[in-house]
């Protein structure tokens, strides 16, 4: 069994032992906590908690408990059932709400469960405000209301489709281009909270035909729900059998979105982000921000259009906090994960949609074409097993003086950029283990530069 306690949530296995798996009492704990630090932290006279979940088998009971021990620390709770995160985050700047628990485990296998914890704008939580939870929660420092003082609890179910019009209004979704262009377009849901609300955004888009895979919320992943190439196959296959335009894959949660162009071959989850800000600047001139480990394609469109690019350390969290920071249009992770201010802070695979169908749609290209377009970038993904008593702090100070004649970024690990490539090495704070990713204009070229400093860190250790 896994339990996993980070500063962004509570993510384990379901079952197991209390402090081993997710089990029942850890739920009620973690939940308790948030609910402590969210009175401590609001002025309202009653606190109240959006809450949403995927479709995952675990995800009745561990809303059941939450929801329970949320009404049992005196908070109000607002249960809008089957929702995408992105859904629940504007839910609870809907709601007026105080904080948000989105239950996910986002793109883990079907027997992992989460609570992700948002505040009172519908975002992540704050490194500091995510320790102090888990603080509370380590001394148990709960005093629970009195029968009189119990939460209350409203269920709401309108919220798909307050989240489909709010793509609609968008600026830069252009209902009328891709009704014209009468796109057939194929999802692949996972069979979770994406199969209830993808077909009904696609059909408000103006899309003629939607061709439809997995999209039955039971909670049963037809294949590994994280939407990498080797996991889309059989969609591959649908499109070019079907004839689709296009095709859209999400995770569990949809704050991922995968694209496969016409002819089957995969737009590139990296690319998601970098064609949705192409479409922005187009139209709007600004700033533009991603983690340290996404694609420098972004950059080069980012420029291209005469804007900055930024990066920042890995998480949303780090990355939302950049672009408030610089101003950003447009942001996000490479990942997939479309962050767009204009509509809220938080990565959402249904604003992608609306904005690449427009986009798609504008360019009059086929999406092949439109993927071809831009500067191609591999990244290599690699990780080295760390032996006990290892000084990883050490290993990346001594990288840093190695290549110290190049440009280095030491805000997430240590990022080395060259000339045309990059390689970035950050140690896990849940393995023990350090990654080492490397991007560079072949994959070749990325392999050989990963390989090159995997053999410096051996020869460091």
């Amino acid at each position: 069994m896994t339990l996993i306690k980070s500063i962004s949530g509570i993510r384990g296995t379901i079952g197991g032992v209390p402090g081993d798996g997710l089990s029942p009492l850890d739920i009620v704990r973690f939940t308790t906590a948030y609910g402590v630090w969210l009175k401590n932290n609001s002025s309202s006279e009653k606190c109240k908690v959006v809450v949403g979940r995927d479709a995952r088998i675990s995800g009745e009971m561990v809303k059941n408990i939450v929801i329970g021990s949320l009404q049992g620390i005196g908070i109000d709770v607002v249960n809008i059932g089957l929702a995408t995160t992105p859904t629940t985050e504007i839910a609870v700047v809907n709601e007026k709400a105080d904080g948000g628990i989105i239950l996910t485990a986002s793109h883990n296998p079907r027997q992992w469960n989460a609570l992700k914890l948002l505040n009172g704008k519908g975002e992540f939580l704050t490194a500091d405000d995510g320790k102090e939870v888990l603080s509370i929660a380590e001394n148990e420092d709960f005093l629970f209301a009195e029968v009189d003082e119990l939460g209350k609890v409203e269920e709401k179910d309108i919220y798909d489709d307050l989240h489909v019009q709010h793509v609609l209004d968008l600026e830069m979704v252009d209902v009328e281009a891709i009704k014209k262009a009468g796109f057939k377009v194929a999802v692949d849901c996972v069979n979770s909270v994406g199969g209830i609300v993808l077909p009904k955004l696609l059909k408000a888009l103006g899309v003629k035909e939607v061709v439809e895979l997995y999209t039955d919320p039971t909670g049963e992943f037809p294949h590994n729900p994280e939407p990498l190439p080797e996991h889309l196959t059989e969609i591959s296959s649908v499109i070019k059998e079907k004839g689709a335009d296009v095709g859209f894959v999400v995770d569990p949660d949809v704050d991922r979105l995968a694209i496969v162009n016409e002819d089957g071959s995969m737009f590139g989850e990296e690319y998601t982000l970098v064609a949705v800000a192409d479409y922005i600047l187009s139209a709007k001139k600004g700033n533009t921000v991603s983690n340290l480990s996404s694609t420098r394609a972004l950059r080069d469109i980012t420029e291209a259009h005469g804007g900055e690019y930024f990066s920042a350390a890995v998480g949303e969290v780090n990355v939302v906090a950049k672009m408030k920071e610089v101003d950003a249009v447009i942001g996000g992770e490479g990942n997939g994960g479309v962050i767009y201010p204009a509509s809220h802070y938080g990565r959402d695979a249904l604003v992608g949609i609306g904005l690449f169908l427009s986009h798609l749609a504008r360019s009059g290209r086929k999406c092949s074409e439109l993927r071809a377009s831009y500067p191609d970038y591999y990244i290599s993904k690699n990780k080295i097993q760390l032996s006990e008593g290892v000084d990883v702090d050490a290993i990346l100070d001594a990288i840093k003086e190695k290549y110290s004649k190049e440009k280095i970024n030491d805000i997430d690990g240590v990022k080395i950029e060259f000339a045309d490539s990059w390689v970035q090495l950050r140690k896990s704070n849940t393995e023990p283990i350090v990654r080492i990713y490397a991007e560079a204009k072949t994959m070749e070229m990325a392999d050989e530069l990963a390989k090159i400093v995997i053999k410096d860190i051996k020869e460091l250790m």
